[in-house]
């Protein structure tokens, strides 16, 4: 059976068929204004047949693993911030633990779809090496890092797209993740905007301004397809640099996140 046909068939009457499929809970947890948040389900049958498909491909194991990397340190990271007492507020825990959730799935497919190859969990430090002493007992930190993880996550998967060109289908799941991811980076940011007092600071990127200024170096780039953009007729520096959402190399991510992974 091909998931992925099907899914492609129910896209021809409804365009939204396949984010409601794998994330039936993106909406509600965007709006969550009143409503239950349920959990959002990655089917199995998806890790199947990229295990199936692709368990042979070192490009696709590598890349895999890579993100099994990072998905792990999000995962644990949530897990670590939704037990401790008193640290998120009431009014946005319904926030946190749906993205908890929505990183636990990514590890579980992760891991199934590698399979024997999947590379086991790190033992992580999220203090940062001292710099984020208090990120389990003070929220404005928490959500500093929180927002820090989901924007290097997301310029992470980006940063892969083109090695996965020749595995179209891990390539669909991997934007389909770095959609999700950007998401919960909209929230986090949105969350350290106020929480930080930085008024301008918003959901999306504007240059490189961000919570953590190292892991927006390059977004504030106007070239794109090798044409720049730069003093483009009735738009902004601004706004050019926040239609591009700019790719990081594995090694700068890894750079980044390193010192969260105990060697």
């Amino acid at each position: 059976m091909d998931i992925f046909k099907i899914i492609d068939k129910f896209q021809q009457i409804d365009g939204d068929a396949a984010g409601r499929l794998e994330y039936a809970t993106r909406r509600h947890f965007m709006n969550k204004i009143g409503s239950k948040l349920a959990s959002a389900a990655i089917p199995t049958a998806f890790a199947a047949i990229v295990n199936k498909a692709f368990a042979q491909s070192a490009t696709a194991v590598e890349v895999l693993n890579y993100a099994l990397t990072l998905e792990y340190l999000e995962d644990e990271f949530y897990k670590a911030g939704n037990a401790a007492a008193n640290l998120i507020p009431a009014s946005d825990k319904a926030i946190f633990t749906q993205i908890g959730k929505h990183e636990t799935q990514h590890v579980a497919f992760l891991v199934k779809a590698l399979g024997t190859k999947a590379i086991p969990k790190p033992t992580f430090d999220f203090k940062y090496g001292g710099a984020f002493g208090d990120v389990f007992t003070n929220y404005k930190t928490f959500v500093t890092v929180s927002s820090a993880l989901e924007d290097t996550g997301v310029r992470a998967y980006k940063g892969q797209a083109g090695a996965l060109i020749a595995d179209p289908q891990i390539l669909e799941y991997a934007l389909q993740v770095h959609s999700v991811e950007a998401r919960h980076a909209a929230v986090a940011r949105r969350l350290a905007a106020t929480l930080l007092g930085n008024a301008s600071m918003k959901g999306w990127i504007t240059g490189k301004e961000g919570a953590v200024p190292a892991i927006y170096a390059g977004e504030d780039n106007m070239t794109q397809g090798g044409k720049d953009l730069k003093g483009l007729a009735s738009k902004s520096d601004a706004a050019i640099t926040e239609a591009f959402d700019e790719p990081l190399t594995k090694e700068a991510v890894l750079a980044i996140a390193g010192p969260f992974i105990k060697k």
